[in-house]
């Protein structure tokens, strides 16, 4: 990787400039932080899986309502995230962000879109997101309030309001619900019917796998966020401490997987992919430990990290169709 590709860079007003339709459209998508998007997409998948192998049926257009909530929460929190952070001062003084993964869309600082319109857009997602969820509600009764509830409080309370989970701390731990249990056990549920221990653990890696994301994303911006207040785990641990932690949570994930095995709910073989990323791990986490030292290093981390939460949720949605089709021959 040439390290041009890693400086510390703007998206360019001349790229989403103009009126049109299409311009707008554009624009309006590549503010929601769509690169991000699999954080959403593939919890889905996997508690859809799971809920297929359960109940033996498939309902597509759950399946669809349920993808379209969750990705509609998720880009309603991503750009309601810049808003808090250009609100907070954080973004406008990161000077040492990695351009596209961290720092965020970077659309109000360069004046791309107004955070007035960046609130509207959010707001507007997470409307349309409420929508979806009164849909599932009339089909599927209230219990789907109540997942569709909690994911839009962790979306608005991640970087909006008094809390502002993301400042004080607790912002992986309420990404992990919000991509992890949540929509895992949301998804299973609404082809099943059941939430239960088995896939409550199942849920565990693909928490784990989003929360490295947004611990190892939040290093580069380190001196931005303890100058503004923005109390993140990076900031009060430190790079050190940070990569133990990161490590200790990609263990975790692993561990959860290999225990579903040992009780039979995922066929033996499953571990084998979590257990080797941990090998992937391992390496980015010697780059959070340099921190900003080698930007090529840590942006490659982060990439990785996103590599981690892709294969292994995938590999998990797999196991679960495995089970699914051939579980029981």
């Amino acid at each position: 990787m040439s390290t041009e590709n890693v400086q510390t860079v703007d998206p360019s007003p001349q790229q989403f400039a103009g009126n049109s339709a299409t311009r707008i459209g554009k624009r309006l998508f590549a503010a929601t932080r769509p690169k991000f998007f699999p954080a959403s997409v593939l919890p889905v998948l996997a508690g859809s899986a799971w809920g297929y192998s359960v109940a033996g049926r498939f309902d597509a257009v759950v399946f669809f309502l349920a993808m379209l909530a969750t990705v509609c929460v998720h880009a309603g929190a991503n750009v309601l995230n810049d808003v808090g952070d250009d609100i907070g001062g954080t973004d406008r003084q990161n000077d040492k962000r990695i351009y596209p993964y961290t720092g965020g869309s970077r659309f109000i600082q360069t004046g791309i879109m107004s955070a007035a319109t960046m609130t509207r857009l959010g707001v507007s997602l997470l409307i349309v997101a409420a929508t979806t969820g009164l849909v599932l509600i009339s089909m599927k009764g209230l219990t789907v309030l109540w997942f569709g509830l909690v994911g839009v409080i962790l979306a608005i309370l991640y970087s909006l309001g008094p809390l502002r989970l993301s400042a004080i701390g607790l912002g992986e731990t309420s990404v992990a619900i919000a991509f992890g249990v949540l929509p895992v056990s949301g998804a299973a549920w609404l082809q099943s019917g059941i939430v239960d221990q088995p896939l409550l653990v199942f849920s565990l890696p693909i928490s784990a796998w989003v929360a490295s994301i947004l611990l190892i994303n939040g290093v580069p911006d380190i001196d931005a966020d303890g100058a503004t207040g923005k109390r993140t785990l990076p900031v009060r641990l430190g790079p050190h401490r940070t990569a133990n932690l990161y490590m200790s949570i990609q263990i975790a994930a692993a561990a959860a997987v290999l225990w579903l095995a040992y009780v039979g709910a995922l066929p033996m073989l499953v571990p084998l992919v979590p257990v080797g990323l941990l090998i992937i791990a391992a390496k980015a986490r010697s780059a959070i430990r340099n921190g900003l030292a080698d930007r090529v290093a840590m942006t490659r981390a982060i990439e990785a990290t996103l590599a981690i939460h892709t294969i292994g949720s995938i590999w998990l949605t797999g196991a679960a169709l495995y089970l699914a089709f051939w579980g029981n021959s």
